[in-house]
């Protein structure tokens, strides 16, 4: 771990052979597919290994930080990692779907304490260059009785990819910024329903009973704009901000489409801190238009 820190630290080191002979990626090769991902879940890993390697798959000379808490840059990251105890870390990359240059993940970590964690890798000519995360206590129990992290991780559909993220983005448009709770049954599945947040027992009943048990409790979960779809084949996420128990907080939602609707569901929701607490200024959110 120390090593690793001390790697990101030297930021001002030349870059790695390894990096400079990065290849732009091809979009049209599948096979260029399998090495981003692995390229991703090595890099998380290394949080826990303390493997070296992954850090040369990042552009040391452009790293946008969008995790409020860590300094821009290969430095900042490595300051953080400095800060672990000592094999305190896991790292257990449970799913991981790519969308053009994106890479997203969705990870079991202990991390300064156990979290469910989305990730998401902006790639540019081969290297790493843009991070965004949304990161969630680890529940003791959950509602439903299913884990925040466990279920289906096989990716299917894929000539469905662009059909689904078409369903999520209205889903999220009518259902969750507008509120016409009347369509529901056209977006999420009346037979199936998987719920994942901890709050929430299985099924669309349950759903709205939750909801308006939070409304009525002078707590609704609100939101006002959708940032990004990102999708591979029948997982599509979906990332959000709004308002949640008062507080100005991040929504990462993931979704499992089958048939044309939502069956499963799992997300993150994180505060989004004061300004004033900003470790760098990339806003937490800023995909690149």
């Amino acid at each position: 771990m120390r090593k690793i820190a001390a790697i990101f630290l030297a930021s001002v080191l030349p870059l790695s052979s390894t990096a400079l002979n990065a290849k732009e990626p091809n979009m049209s090769e599948p096979q260029n597919t399998i090495t981003m991902k692995t390229q991703v879940k090595q890099l998380l890993k290394s949080i826990e290994t303390g493997d070296q390697k992954p850090v040369s798959y990042i552009n040391p000379q452009k790293y946008i930080q969008h995790n409020l808490n860590v300094k821009d840059g290969l430095a900042g990251f490595g300051e953080i990692l400095s800060q672990l105890p000592k094999d305190s870390a896991k790292v257990n990359v449970v799913r991981t779907f790519r969308d053009g240059d994106y890479i997203f993940t969705h990870t079991d970590y202990n991390f300064f304490g156990p979290k469910i964690g989305f990730d998401i890798f902006r790639f540019e000519n081969g290297l790493i260059v843009e991070h965004w995360d949304n990161l969630q206590q680890t529940a003791t129990k959950t509602t439903s009785g299913r884990s925040q992290i466990d279920g289906p991780t096989k990716i299917t559909n894929l000539d469905k990819t662009k059909e689904n993220k078409t369903l999520v983005k209205n889903f999220v448009e009518d259902i969750l910024l507008n509120g016409k709770v009347e369509k529901i049954t056209n977006y999420i599945s009346t037979k199936k329903y998987h719920q994942h947040n901890p709050n929430v027992a299985d099924g669309l009943d349950a759903l709205g009973k939750a909801l308006a048990a939070m409304a009525k409790a002078g707590t609704p979960m609100t939101y006002e704009k959708s940032h990004i779809i990102l999708g591979e084949g029948n997982f599509v996420l979906s990332v959000a901000e709004g308002k949640f128990l008062g507080k100005h907080v991040s929504f990462y939602d993931l979704f499992r489409i089958e048939n044309g609707k939502i069956v499963e569901h799992w997300d993150t929701i994180e505060e989004i801190i004061p300004k004033d607490k900003w470790q760098n200024k990339n806003r937490k959110f800023g995909f690149p238009k």
